[in-house]
């Protein structure tokens, strides 16, 4: 049975096939378009998907989506009504789209790819339920979303058996702990559903002290995980804001502006609101075990990509064993869907599991052979090399070595926000000033984030304080105390984002100013050239760690073609550029063409935020 998942229309559109119950392939429209976050109809990832699995549109069984359209416009029609006349501006905005696209989704469907078959659909919640569980190393667990909102639910918990996901509580819109977060997140400067990660990571140089604030106007936070939102706080209930002059009086005064200065109180507005968020969740994850008895938890919708909250529940020992979806956002809907309709629809039976996850690295997208990069190559006549796999691994670990940045293209694309060995920007985590070289030369992004470590499964234990594997990036876990390194009275004095320069560990490049690191392990079964990597760099220099981050700079999808990579690669400060088995050195390159310049990040010119130490 052949079923093709579909999320799209409303954040980070993307295509699943699955067939026989397991995934061929998985793919964000974004990659295909160029346009980060990309909610059109993934037409592309579409024809991707069915390529790989060599199909045709005739051969799908059915086709599924993500949500029920008309359920959500019943809650924005409330929701309006409820808000009346304020809500009068957002819902005038609103229903051009959908009137235009978004009730008419079979459609759509049947119109882009010439399909007649049945297009189904799951509610959004259960498609999450669905892609947490179903590719999940479990044959039952406890299952845990939460998110902005669906249809109606924000939050949901039950349980995953064999063929079976069953929801069995919820929370209801506009009572969100992930709008919560993303209010947070547009007041200090972010942009929502997008920058909620750079919140995450700004969460270390502050301090709590709004923390109580939270607590006491904002919410209203019971035992069990449950809350109520204070909505003459916020704005999004008229659906044009998130936060208006009420909540700017309550923390200080006006939001930060994008791409303006932060200062403390955005420093201390994140570390309160991510320390809330973890109460919640870690209250969340006790009813649940409690409620359920399951030893093991799943976890997908957008807040499951807070890895710091992760990283925290997994220490908490609540749960056995935790398995996050690695596309936990409206993009892993389309995988979700499509597993709700084979199992829950056409009672398809379930995988019989054998220990490790169904997702296989998440290495789900597209691929480009070698011979259609060497094309490439050819085609623009751009002087390269070619090697065997041994000297290639052997060459790459020599320029990490060197402390040249390389970017890494590989095989199949990564499903989900996060690069994991395919569509890299590699790094030695070990110089001082690589974190800033990163950021400001590379990534042209903000100077405080930090860089993930991948590492070796098998050596991980000995670099950080990680129990178990971390294989897509969704764990934070603190850096070995034998790997740190001890700190100055004047460095432990520090505050702010004058924390950000000290070197507090043996790879400054991947250790926050906290000591935590946001871990990927990665398994030789998994991406077998990503490990061998690895390992030829720990037989270098004695380091299994690289810095890790996506192929792309800020504003820009993660490069899905050899074009895209050489793009980026010529328009940063990458000294080499590995594409399969070619290697091109910066240095080597012809000049690249003026009239080529890609815009920098939100149209304007490239560099970091500005910030205030």
């Amino acid at each position: 049975m052949n079923v093709l998942g579909i999320s799209a229309y409303y954040h980070d559109s993307a295509a699943c096939l699955l067939r026989d119950g397991l995934v061929v392939a998985a793919a964000q429209e974004e990659r295909f378009t160029r346009r980060k976050h990309d909610a059109g109809f993934p037409l592309q990832a579409v024809r991707a998907c069915l390529a790989l699995g060599g199909l045709g549109v005739r051969d799908l069984d059915a086709v599924a989506f993500y949500d029920k359209p008309f359920l959500k416009l019943e809650r924005l029609l409330e929701t309006h009504l409820a808000y009346a006349p304020a809500g009068l501006p957002a819902f005038m905005r609103a229903i051009p789209a959908w009137l235009a696209t978004k009730l008419w989704v079979p459609d759509l469907v049947a119109e882009a790819l010439d399909y007649r078959g049945p297009v189904l659909f799951a509610e959004h919640h259960e498609s999450h339920a669905a892609s947490a569980f179903f590719p999940s190393p479990f044959a039952e667990a406890a299952v845990l979303t939460m998110d902005g909102v669906g249809e109606w639910a924000t939050t949901t918990w039950g349980t995953g058996r064999g063929d079976r996901v069953r929801l069995e509580a919820e929370l209801r819109f506009p009572h969100s702990l992930g709008l919560l977060y993303s209010a947070f997140t547009g007041f200090c400067g972010f942009k929502v559903n997008s920058g909620e990660y750079k919140l995450m990571g700004l969460a270390p140089y502050g301090e709590p002290r709004y923390a109580g604030l939270i607590r006491d106007r904002l919410i209203d936070l019971k035992e069990d995980g449950s809350l109520r939102l204070d909505m003459s706080w916020f704005e999004f209930g008229a659906g044009l804001r998130m936060t208006g002059a009420r909540f700017a009086a309550l923390f200080g005064g006006p939001a930060r502006q994008p791409e303006g200065p932060l200062t403390q109180r955005e420093l201390d507005l994140a570390r309160s609101i991510q320390e809330v968020t973890e109460e919640v969740v870690l209250r969340m994850a006790r009813t649940v075990r409690r409620e359920t008895g399951q030893r093991d938890l799943c976890l997908a919708g957008g807040v499951a990509l807070n890895c710091v909250a992760n990283g925290k529940l997994q220490r908490q020992g609540i749960f056995e064993r935790l398995w996050i979806q690695p596309a936990a956002g409206d993009a892993g809907g389309a995988m979700g869907a499509a597993y709700a309709i084979h199992h829950h629809h056409f009672g398809q039976p379930a995988i019989v599991k054998t220990g490790r996850d169904l997702q296989r690295g998440s290495l789900l997208g597209p691929a480009h052979g070698d011979g259609a990069i060497a094309a490439f190559l050819a085609a623009r006549g751009l002087p390269h090399l070619r090697l065997e796999d041994a000297p290639l691994l052997d060459a790459v670990a020599a320029l990490l070595a060197e402390g040249q940045v390389v970017g890494w293209f590989q095989g199949r694309m990564e499903f989900g926000p996060r690069a994991l060995g395919n569509r890299s920007i590699l790094a030695d985590p070990r110089p001082p000033g690589m974190q800033q070289r990163l950021n400001l030369a590379i990534k042209f992004r903000e100077g405080f984030r930090p860089f993930a470590p991948a590492v070796p499964v098998e050596r991980a234990a000995d670099w950080f304080e990680l129990a178990g594997e971390s294989p897509y990036m969704l764990l934070v876990a603190d850096v070995k105390r034998s790997r740190r390194r001890p700190l100055t009275a004047e460095q432990a004095g520090r505050r702010g984002l004058a924390q950000r320069d000290v070197v507090r560990s043996e790879i400054p490049a991947v250790t926050h100013v906290d000591g935590s690191a946001r871990v990927q392990t990665v398994h030789r079964d998994d991406n077998p050239r990503f490990h061998a990597l690895l390992e030829r760099f720990h037989q270098r220099t004695g380091c299994p760690v690289l810095v890790n981050t996506s192929f792309n700079v800020r504003g820009e999808p993660i490069v899905e073609s050899p074009l895209d990579a050489w793009r980026c690669f010529m328009q940063t400060g990458m000294d080499a550029l590995v594409l399969g088995n070619h290697l091109l050195r910066k240095s080597e390159q012809p000049p690249w063409p003026a009239e080529e310049q890609l815009p920098g990040p939100a149209g304007g010119t490239r560099g970091g935020a500005r910030e205030l130490d």
